[in-house]
């Protein structure tokens, strides 16, 4: 037994890592292809397109780990089932409870890592892929920003500094003309400045010192002095409309979601849509590692009672599945936060579905019911003959 569990487990495992490189890939693809604009229309160089993906993976992985564990037991059963070796073992005396676990393991293994991607890789990748892309931004912003001449690249913006310190950024004798806003222009000069990130915020700002501010509404002219004082500059330009502004729920850390929706009784100015999402958000971060165990429980006797189906129709029937699943989970998460199902109602029905389904199913397969598709197949022929 111990050589059987010991097969079959290098079999999930090779499948499974098969399966997270391709589906990575794909999507790796797609968005080096959403940022094409990004890449090429600035100096980025492979490397740190390379970290940029890096830090997206671990919210790739936290949806990709379900389907990747599903298919690897789909797969696996499926091709013993199609060798007659489930056959084979069960005319042997072995029943199918008796191979439950090295999948019950595999798929316990799958739902640790996929815990460890939502409670820690989630907001780990989060913070350092906005981290990269502002001090991207804050670098080709350090960058236009050449020594005696006007700098005109941003919307309503007008930058001068007469000096511009390459290693650190300081500006000096800084000149700052706003008419971002309608109906008055601000005219800023200061003897020192310099360019700071707030990732946080998603916010890239000249920071100005000891200055004033000529502001100018209509008619009126007023005069300001300031000690400290920022001037936001837009990020469109420069990041080619990719948005970094305050952090979404899906973006935030564990102990954020938990610390904002135990507040959120007591804090009478949050937003309910917001705070539904912050609680929609702490559900799916739970529900989809579960997706792991469920799923996987849930594939294997779906192999066992095909007979007669190739892989890749295997393969089709999985994803199908798994789109099935997928669909009731965007459901939960869209009823969820419009208000009309709680989010524990919402994200946990695709699981408790599908894992009283898994039961069932298993038993069935316990009890050898199952469906030849070759048999049915050619049933259908002969009917259309006939």
């Amino acid at each position: 037994m111990k050589l059987l569990h010991r097969q079959i487990f290098k079999e999930l495992i090779s499948i499974f890592t098969l399966s997270i490189c391709g589906f990575m890939g794909l999507i790796l693809i797609g968005r080096l292809l959403q940022f094409r604009d990004l890449f090429m229309g600035q100096s980025i160089g492979i490397m740190e397109m390379a970290k940029l993906f890096i830090y997206l993976c671990p919210f790739f992985l936290l949806i990709l780990t379900p389907i990747a564990t599903m298919l690897s037991i789909f797969l696996t059963f499926l091709r013993m089932n199609a060798d007659n070796e489930i056959t084979a073992l069960k005319s042997g005396g072995l029943s199918l409870y008796r191979l439950l676990p090295a999948p019950l393991i595999f798929c316990l293994l799958c739902t640790g890592a996929d815990i460890f991607f939502s409670m820690y890789g989630l907001s780990w990748g989060t913070e350092n892929f906005r981290s990269a892309l502002m001090e991207f931004a804050r670098t080709q912003s350090q960058l236009a920003l050449k020594p005696g001449v006007f700098n005109t690249d941003f919307p309503g913006l007008v930058f001068y500094a007469d000096k511009v310190d390459d290693e650190n950024g300081v500006m000096r004798s800084v000149f700052v003309r706003d008419s971002t806003r309608k109906g008055m222009t601000a005219t800023i000069v200061a003897p020192v400045g310099e360019i700071l990130t707030d990732p946080s915020q998603g916010r890239l700002l000249i920071h100005l010192e000891n200055g004033r501010i000529y502001q100018q509404e209509k008619e009126q002219l007023s005069v300001l002095k300031f000690k400290n004082y920022d001037v936001r500059i837009p990020l469109a330009n420069i990041l080619k409309g990719y948005s970094v502004d305050e952090l979404r729920p899906k973006e935030m850390s564990w102990e954020k979601l938990v610390r904002i929706s135990r507040a959120g009784d007591r804090a009478g100015e949050i937003d309910p849509t917001f705070f539904r999402k912050v609680l929609v958000e702490i559900q799916k971060r739970i529900a989809l590692p579960v997706a792991c165990l469920v799923l996987g429980m849930f594939a294997m006797p779906i192999a066992c009672i095909f007979r007669g189906l190739k892989q890749q129709y295997g393969l089709l029937i999985s994803m199908g599945l798994f789109l099935v699943y997928y669909t009731m989970l965007s459901l939960g998460v869209t009823f969820g936060e419009s208000g009309l199902l709680t989010p524990v109602v919402g994200l946990w029905l695709p699981n408790l579905s599908f894992a009283i389904i898994s039961v069932v199913l298993l038993r069935m397969a316990v009890k050898e019911h199952s469906f030849s598709f070759r048999l049915g197949i050619l049933k259908k022929l002969r009917r259309r003959a006939a």
